[in-house]
């Protein structure tokens, strides 16, 4: 026998060998089958969404306000009144999450209190976003005094998302390697420069995944502007982006007029439901590519 021949008898196959593959092929078809179990049905209701509300889709319909309570025209107006409530919802929710996280990861000792405030930020993720409707109608509507307005429902929601803004901002703080934040220590920086100069700038990442579900939630609330600031349907003038005043006018939303138009509105066209709910999917989806893309962009750029 021929040392070729030697050398391919000695690394041939083992029946040890084939069980292992064969194992690994199951194991990447089950996993395979759990992602494709997850994608297909999302697909498949967006494209019955999507082709069930063609009918009712033009550019007419985007760019004009609804009539006769909401079952003509278009839903212009619900469309800005979602802009304004996301818009002031994350001017406000972003800089003080962002604050908060970084205060109990850099700051913060690990203490009772600090046990205690994780504690509440991790319940408070976990509460029906109706309990938060409850508490904007009790503290901003009333207690506050601000009526039932564009700001009471934005800082509504701007409470119901300041948990997932501070769980994921700690978290991107946290991947930051310890030694960056020595390196910087040992050349006489101080704390407050190593966040601005290191800390943040590795992290932005992601902070804007936690910004990107917070945009995603806000965007399609139904329960919690109900009670503080969207009404069914709003008669407004114009097409303009400036169609409400954010301190004293309820507005009309996206996710709102759906539900309205789909379970108690009579005469609507059976194609109207769906392409609302089209037009809200696209504006989550725009929004979240643009954040997404920022996002890859900005990690893009890391060092490490």
């Amino acid at each position: 026998m021929s040392a070729h021949s030697k050398a391919r008898g000695h690394f041939a196959e083992t029946a040890l060998g084939r069980r292992k593959q064969r194992t690994e092929w199951m194991a990447k078809c089950f996993f395979g089958g759990m992602a494709a179990a997850m994608v297909i049905p999302l697909i498949l209701i967006v494209a019955y969404v999507v082709i069930q509300g063609a009918p009712s889709l033009s550019w007419e319909f985007l760019t004009t306000n609804p009539r006769l309570g909401g079952i003509r025209g278009g839903l212009w107006s619900a469309l800005v009144g979602t802009i304004y409530i996301v818009a002031i919802s994350l001017c406000v929710s972003a800089p003080i999450g962002v604050l908060a996280a970084v205060y109990l990861n850099e700051y913060a000792r690990e203490n009772w209190f600090t046990r205690i405030v994780n504690l509440a930020v991790v319940n408070l993720a976990g509460v029906p976003s109706i309990v938060h409707g409850l508490f904007g109608l009790g503290a901003f509507v009333y207690a506050a005094g601000m009526g039932k307005s564009i700001l009471s429902a934005s800082l509504t929601l701007s409470i119901m998302t300041l948990p997932v803004i501070i769980a994921s901002t700690k978290e991107a703080l946290a991947a930051v390697p310890v030694s960056f934040r020595e390196a910087c220590w040992n050349v006489g920086a101080t704390r407050w420069q190593t966040i601005r100069r290191i800390v943040l700038p590795n992290s932005i990442s992601g902070i804007l995944t936690g910004v990107i579900l917070q945009v995603s939630r806000t965007a399609g609330e139904t329960a919690p502007v109900m009670l503080t600031g969207v009404a069914t349907f709003k008669a407004v003038e114009g097409t303009g982006l400036f169609l409400y005043n954010p301190f004293q006018d309820q507005c009309m939303a996206l996710s709102m007029h759906l539900y309205y138009i789909a379970t108690q509105a009579s005469g609507a066209a059976p194609s109207l439901p769906y392409a609302i709910a089209t037009v809200l999917l696209v504006v989550v989806l725009a929004v979240n590519a643009t954040a997404i893309g920022m996002r890859a962009w900005l990690r893009s750029r890391k060092k490490w």
